[in-house]
């Protein structure tokens, strides 16, 4: 499967430790006859001990050497604030929670390759997702030279045969990794298993990650404020943080709620339709939030065009497009956009529900109007909201005149 003059450098293989990955290890060692360099990017729900045990388990595996990219920053500043600045979810209601991070992955996976002289990265993604397709893009766009090895999907591995190659040499089998599929990042969890292969029910209470039981024993409502910066959100209950501390601090705090879980059901980049379970309680709050600082601040048109792009936007970045240049020129409406976009919103977390209770901003449109809504007329007249009613109505009252004449005839 290699290339000749590849014979003595790595393969480069995106490595998350889950089942899928960790077959793929000793697979490629033992068929290609290369060294395997594990490669890690941390978009987000890998702390240091975590960190750790990737690393014991890759070398177990027999990994030459194991890599840990941190780019949870990167992650954000490239995709998260404009997944945020957009609104984006797919849907209406799934907020993209992995699949967005896989375009900065195999960015960085190319990378590393690049510096460990090698032009060979291998994945673990089956033939059946949308995560096959955003990596194989994403690589080919930087790089049209890589040479990318994908052995479950190619050789049609199913689960069963990799947990089985794995105990017959001895190797670590990841737990968990036969009953549910779980992706982390910083955006959120997903969570595919049994239930979400048909559309008829969800997951069981016990297989939620951040929030499991929380409807169970509801806990008391807590109020909380978020700041945001020119679309960006910069502090919590009043303390700054930078965005990816906020994003993180968010997680435990709305998911205790059970804020921001659901069964999203799609169409895949291959069009069928797709059902996974998700948990993404920092990107409901600040999504939620978001959008409601938007309506203060932006003007009707504004907020149409945003919405229409935002779609768009979420299309590519759910194909693994995100290099295309048209998502620059999308960014570009959206940090034009996000200039008025600062100011706070205060939030009450209820179990299983998030309640905006209000917001406020400098450049509220609300609080420069010298008129009341619903009360008092302010930079217009009565007779002013007379004549313009009068001319709202023009088109419907030729269309009913134009219906009568039709009958007549």
């Amino acid at each position: 499967m290699g290339q000749q003059d590849n014979a003595t450098t790595p393969i480069i293989l995106a490595f998350s430790g889950g089942l899928d990955t960790s077959f793929c290890v000793p697979w490629l060692r033992e068929t290609c006859g290369r060294p395997v360099v594990t490669v890690t990017v941390n978009t987000g729900g890998i702390d240091a001990g975590a960190a750790r045990e990737l690393e014991a388990r890759a070398r177990a595996l027999g990994a030459q050497d194991h890599i840990l990219v941190e780019a949870r920053e990167v992650f954000f500043q490239r995709v998260l604030r404009h997944l945020i600045a957009g609104n984006v979810r797919r849907g209406q209601f799934y907020p993209l929670c992995v699949g967005a991070e896989r375009g900065v992955q195999a960015m960085l996976l190319a990378e590393a390759a690049q510096k460990l002289g090698s032009n060979t990265v291998a994945h673990g993604c089956t033939a059946a997702g949308n995560d096959q397709v955003r990596f194989e893009v994403t690589l080919r766009t930087i790089n049209p030279d890589l040479e990318v090895l994908a052995p479950v999907r190619d050789q049609g591995f199913i689960r069963s045969v990799q947990v089985e190659y794995l105990e017959k040499h001895g190797l670590p089998v990841p737990s968990r990794g036969s009953a549910y599929s779980i992706n982390r990042g910083l955006w959120g969890i997903t969570i595919g298993g049994r239930e979400t292969l048909d559309s008829r029910e969800s997951i069981p209470e016990s297989a939620w990650v951040v929030s499991a039981g929380a409807l169970d024993s509801p806990r008391t409502p807590e109020r909380h404020v978020i700041g945001f910066s020119a679309g960006v959100p910069v502090s919590l209950d009043g303390r700054e943080m930078d965005p990816v501390a906020l994003v993180e601090a968010l997680e435990p705090l709305a998911g205790a709620y059970g804020i921001g879980r659901g069964v999203h059901l799609g169409d895949t980049v291959l069009g069928t339709k797709g059902r996974v379970a998700f948990e993404a309680p920092a990107a409901e709050v600040l999504l939620t939030a978001h959008r409601e600082l938007e309506k203060l601040v932006l003007s009707s048109l504004q907020i149409r065009i945003k919405d229409m792009i935002g779609n768009l936007y979420g299309d590519y970045i759910h194909e693994g497009r995100q290099l295309d240049p048209v998502c620059r020129d999308i960014e570009a409406l959206f940090s034009s956009s996000q200039q008025r976009v600062t100011g706070e919103v205060n939030l009450l977390f209820r179990p299983g529900s998030l309640f905006v209770e209000g917001v406020t901003s400098p450049y509220s449109l609300l609080a420069a109007t010298r008129g009341v809504y619903g009360e008092a007329a302010g930079e217009w007249t009565p007779q002013d909201a007379l004549g313009y009613a009068r001319i709202l109505s023009l088109p419907g009252i030729l269309q009913s005149r134009a219906g009568q004449a039709g009958t007549r005839g």
